[in-house]
Formats: structure tokens, C-alpha cells, sequence
């Protein structure tokens, strides 16, 4: 079995070509939220120099942007509701993380 064909049982989905659509939507989200970082900090600290605390700041508010960059990828390309599942399963992992109780 191949590991397009381990995807499309893994996802539910119903062909290889939806599979194939669902792998472009994640390149075309990742190049983007890729590209969008040096000219934001272009415009935001035109002297070039970079303070640590936007550095963090990129890095905790990528996940909601890549996240909106997902849906709509997926929506462009025929694939909403696949990713807005996706989403739900993403974020219903990390309420499972706080309200786990073998952490107590």
C-alpha cells in the first residue's frame, strides 16, 4: 500500500485526487505563512533590526494565522469542510491537554 493510499484511509477521504488537493492546500498554506514573515518585518522595523519580542510573538501568533490560511487554502480549493474537521480535531486536542486528569 502506497502512502498516498495510507492517507486516504487515514483522512476517510474518497480518492486519491482528493488527497492529492488536501497535501497542495498544506504546501500552499506553509509557503505562504513562509513568505508573509520577512516583508511583515520589513514594514513593521524598516532599520533591520529585529527585537527579540517580535520574534515571539511571530511564533505564538503563527498557529491561529496558519490556521486561517488553512480554511481558506481549503475553501479555494474545493476542500472546506475536510479542513474545518481538521481544525475541530486540532483544537478539541489541546482543551484534552488542560482538562486531562492525570496531570492533578
Amino acid at each position: 500500500m502506497s502512502w498516498l493510499h495510507k492517507l486516504q484511509t487515514r483522512w476517510k477521504v474518497n480518492s486519491l485526487g482528493q488527497v492529492v488537493v488536501i497535501l497542495v492546500v498544506f504546501a500552499c498554506t506553509g509557503f505562504t505563512v513562509l513568505f508573509i514573515k520577512q516583508p511583515l518585518f520589513a514594514y513593521l522595523f524598516p532599520a533591520g533590526v529585529k527585537p527579540m519580542w517580535a520574534s515571539v510573538l511571530y511564533w505564538v501568533l503563527i498557529l491561529p494565522v496558519y490556521n486561517i490560511f488553512l480554511l481558506f487554502y481549503g475553501f479555494v480549493f474545493g476542500q472546506f469542510k475536510f479542513f474545518w474537521a481538521f481544525e475541530k480535531r486540532f483544537f478539541s486536542r489541546f482543551g484534552n491537554i488542560f482538562n486531562n486528569k492525570n496531570y492533578e
